[in-house]
């Protein structure tokens, strides 16, 4: 395998990273010269596509044109922009913006003289919010796919954020809190750092609260004031180039309130002028409640750490990450209501540089994991699936294949990640009333690669088949209303002749580091049996994908 980079599809903003010659995790600039891109796609033409800054200032001028904030559309059932004249998803548009920092990724080593002419990126681990379920994982995948890369697998935000500063502080054992407020997301995860082990306790948040939700404030504020101003009735957000003004400026001036006590702003509409100051005081009593939203999602999930045994007191440090926890109001008020010590980490660039550590890891495990195919005279993803379920002893065969050990570990396994899942899965029955319920078989919050096993039974003699109605909820209880749920997929098996009300149906779920969900159902009296493995219900068709996959090579992406 040749280099392999670590991707941060953000909301707002992306980035891209790779481990230097010297193992250090960098982020690589953009033609700009900037180390992110903001998250924004402006179709020009069906062909000619702009990402980044120009996108981003056209936004509201080019409503039709322009798409901002796509990622938290993606993975949604139907959902697709009609944009000169052709539907795109939200893996479609977002796969331009991979392609834009790709791009200008390879630039940037073509210029440092550390990637050949005829040398591409493909190989690439994507990020993506903590809460993001089975439907939004592989969207973010298949828009990996559409921009030409081998996604080798998709990680959570905070985890990412948390390999990087337990690689660059593994010293002691450590349990951190990493608050992680973007662009357009909030996590919340729990982890557990010790020498050579990065361990997820639990992880929580709200995938469509983020720094937006603070600029709309803004934006809004602003409007109301030239209206007090002016005493004009006049809806001013409905004029195109008055509201991509405010918009901007809005951003702007949250971020000098990070750094000074006021910031004045001019709101100009039909010739009119009118000049805002906007104080820092003013800025935290207009967003109080969002950021009192973040406060409860972490309390919610310390009630949810101490049901796997630690504590608020467990925790030695929380980390802020991620461009919108640079406001004051967010350190203050975190230290304030935990008393814990809080600090700011690498904000802007710490998941991107995760990913391209865990990126690494990953290249180095799969080469084992060919040595020993090699070794067996057996696929790749033959090994890689007896190794995943347990079937396989790595270790053993390692030796077998004479693979050098690093002070007792494989290459890849200098730092071991356990992840956690962010839902809980299971799938429709009826319980003892005669109620149509969701019994959840995999808890959410369980360590990766999770197993859960349960028993069910026909609900009449000479039942001729079993409809398994797989869904995945956030609900941490192990049965749960029907409507909590999102179905994922269904599977069927086929019963054989005279089976009773007694004949138990046994159900095994295993859910692996990837995200994959695989069932395995069978009826114990005769022993059929049935398998399926979901991705999901909501996944793009072939043809869709065949189709984007077409535009995006026919498109030029600047």
């Amino acid at each position: 395998m040749g280099k392999v980079f670590g991707i941060d599809l953000g909301t707002t903003y992306s980035c891209i990273a790779y481990i230097d010659d010297n193992g250090k995790p960098v982020v690589l600039k953009n033609a700009e010269g900037d180390l992110t891109t903001p998250s924004a796609v402006f179709f020009e033409s069906q062909t000619d596509i702009t990402v980044g800054t120009a996108a981003k200032e056209s936004a509201k001028m080019y409503p039709d044109q322009v798409v901002t904030f796509i990622k938290r559309n993606i993975g949604q059932p139907g959902f697709k922009r009609n944009i000169n004249g052709i539907d795109l998803t939200p893996e479609e548009i977002s796969s331009y913006i991979l392609k834009k920092v790709v791009k200008d990724a390879e630039d940037t080593l073509r210029m440092e003289g550390k990637l050949e002419k005829d040398e591409h990126i493909r190989d690439v681990v994507i990020t993506c919010p903590a809460y993001f379920g089975v439907a939004e994982r592989d969207a973010t995948k298949a828009a990996g796919v559409i921009a030409g890369l081998n996604v080798m697998t998709i990680i959570n935000e905070p985890t990412a954020a948390a390999i990087t500063y337990g690689v660059t502080d593994d010293s002691k054992t450590k349990t951190v809190l990493v608050y992680d407020l973007g662009g357009g997301t909030f996590d919340i995860t729990m982890i557990n750092i010790k020498p050579g082990e990065i361990r997820v306790v639990c992880t929580g948040g709200d995938d469509t609260l983020g720094g937006k939700d603070w600029d709309n404030r803004l934006l809004l504020y602003l409007a109301e004031q030239y209206q007090n101003e002016t005493g004009t009735s006049d809806e001013i957000l409905d004029d195109a180039e008055t509201l991509q003004e405010l918009t901007l400026a809005a951003e702007r001036a949250k971020k000098l309130l990070s750094a000074k006590e006021k910031a004045p702003v001019a709101v100009n509409y039909m010739g009119e002028r009118v000049r805002v100051e906007l104080t820092r005081q003013k800025f935290d009593e207009l967003t109080e409640d969002l950021l009192t939203r973040t406060i409860d999602l972490t309390r919610e999930m310390f009630k949810e750490a101490e049901k796997k045994g630690f504590s608020q007191s467990d925790v030695s440090e929380i980390l802020l990450v991620g461009g919108s926890s640079k406001m004051p109001q967010v350190l203050s008020r975190v230290k304030a209501e935990f008393g814990i010590e809080t600090k700011m980490f690498d904000p802007d660039e710490s998941v991107a540089k995760g990913a391209a550590i865990y990126a690494n890891k990953m290249s180095e495990y799969n080469i084992v994991l060919e040595e020993i195919a090699k070794n067996q005279g057996k696929s790749f993803e033959e090994v890689k699936e007896q190794v995943d379920s347990g079937k396989m002893d790595i270790q053993k065969e390692a030796k077998k294949a004479n693979i050098q050990m690093r002070g007792g570990r494989l290459p890849g396994e200098d730092v071991k990640i356990i992840n956690v899942s962010s839902r809980s899965f299971g799938t429709v029955a009826y319980d003892s009333s005669d109620h149509l319920k969701l019994f959840n078989i995999i808890i959410r919050n369980a360590e990766l690669p999770a197993t859960g096993k349960n028993s069910f039974y026909p609900r009449a003699n000479n039942q001729k088949s079993v409809k398994f109605n797989v869904m995945e909820c956030l609900s941490s209880d192990e049965v749960v209303d029907t409507e909590l749920g999102k179905e994922i997929g269904t599977a069927l098996l086929t019963l054989p002749e005279g089976v009773t009300l007694d004949t138990e149906i046994q159900v095994t779920f295993r859910l692996d580091e990837s995200g994959l969900l695989h069932l395995h159902a069978k009826e114990m009296k005769a022993g059929r049996e049935v398998e399926a493995e979901f991705q999901t219900t909501e996944a793009m068709t072939e043809e869709q994908m065949t189709d984007a996959i077409r535009r995006s090579n026919q498109s030029s992406v600047n």
